[in-house]
């Protein structure tokens, strides 16, 4: 029960703003260009800058046992590989197929996924998770561009070189390098007892922290004004593919591999880490994105809307199945 009611909670005040979102639409209070525009600050500010917050709060990589995360990286790149095979026999239409592959490995790991593995394990579940997104979240974006620029529009050839500058020049990533350099030198000044920090000059933090702070809410009220019933029957079968894909299949494979194989090098810490990136709905940063590299947003929108209320079910029985087995005892 307390798994169902964490699950609840997690989901439903990212619906609620969506829900409002959408009455804002209907209200007229939220026309298409603004939803379009502020969709664009959301990638290009706000994201990169909530990412970069996240990765220069890690507070120490020492004594971090590094498999866990080899598994999670290599397990995110080998569902990438494999749902590729699916999704050209699902779609047709090359601006959603790069978007539904990213459905099937993208989780929302940031704003669902850190917070679940700390309602899990605690503080250890939390620490476990928070340094696991110093190499998810650059890899799922690294992913993220290579699906949506391999299936960019219907005529266009592959480019090796297009993918490879869209991955640098992409903001979310550049955002989360931006950290791990930031990490580097402050670790340098631990090194050397240099006491100065970022969040040392107070209105510059502060200012950062207000950035980061409206990522969220305005990605969500900018989903719920972009969603439209009357594109689910049109959606139906890759919306149905998508979220049995997010909630269903691969949680499976991401978990029960790690649990049959290694159940006896990872401890409940690991696994709460686990559900975080396996489990979770699919990002809400997918959205801008598709927009902006020329994917499906539509489709990507139902897809985060979906998984969302069906993860509710999914994470409670994953993690009832969890206690079950003695791995959250």
């Amino acid at each position: 029960m307390d798994s169902l009611i964490f699950a609840i909670n997690a989901v439903a005040p990212i619906m609620l703003l969506v829900i409002v979102g959408y009455y804002l639409k209907k209200l007229g209070w939220i026309k298409a260009e603004f939803a379009k525009s502020a969709n664009r600050l959301v990638f290009h500010l706000f994201l990169p800058t909530m990412l970069f917050l996240n990765v220069y709060k890690i507070s120490d990589f020492s004594g971090i046992d590094i498999d866990y995360i080899i598994y999670t990286a290599l397990m995110l790149i080998a569902i990438f590989a494999l749902s590729i095979g699916p999704v050209l026999l699902v779609e047709k239409k090359q601006n959603r197929r790069g978007v539904l592959l990213q459905a099937s490995f993208r989780s929302n790991y940031a704003l669902i996924g850190i917070p679940l593995a700390q309602s899990l394990r605690g503080d250890e579940g939390i620490m476990i998770a928070t340094v696991l997104s110093a190499v998810t979240v650059p890899l799922l974006n690294i992913l993220a561009v290579i699906s949506l620029s391999a299936f960019h529009r219907d005529g266009e050839r592959l480019s090796i070189k297009k993918i490879l500058l869209d991955i640098c020049k992409n903001p979310l990533i550049e955002g989360v390098a931006l950290g791990l350099v930031i990490l580097a030198i402050r670790t340098v000044f631990v090194k050397y007892n240099i006491s100065f920090r970022i969040s040392d000059i107070t209105p510059l933090y502060t200012a950062l922290e207000y950035l980061s702070d409206l990522t969220t809410p305005l990605a969500l009220l900018m989903l719920g004004a972009q969603f439209e019933f009357s594109h689910v029957k049109q959606l139906q079968k890759e919306i149905t593919f998508g979220t049995l894909m997010r909630t269903v299949i691969v949680p499976i494979v991401g978990i029960g591999t790690a649990y049959l194989f290694f159940g006896d090098r990872f401890n409940g810490a690991h696994f709460a880490a686990f559900v975080a990136v396996f489990a979770t709905p699919v990002s809400v940063s997918s959205v801008p994105m598709a927009q902006e590299m020329g994917g499906d947003a539509t489709l990507a929108g139902q897809l985060v809307i979906w998984t969302t209320l069906f993860s509710a079910l999914s994470v409670f029985i994953i993690s009832f199945l969890l206690r079950m087995a003695g791995v959250f005892s």
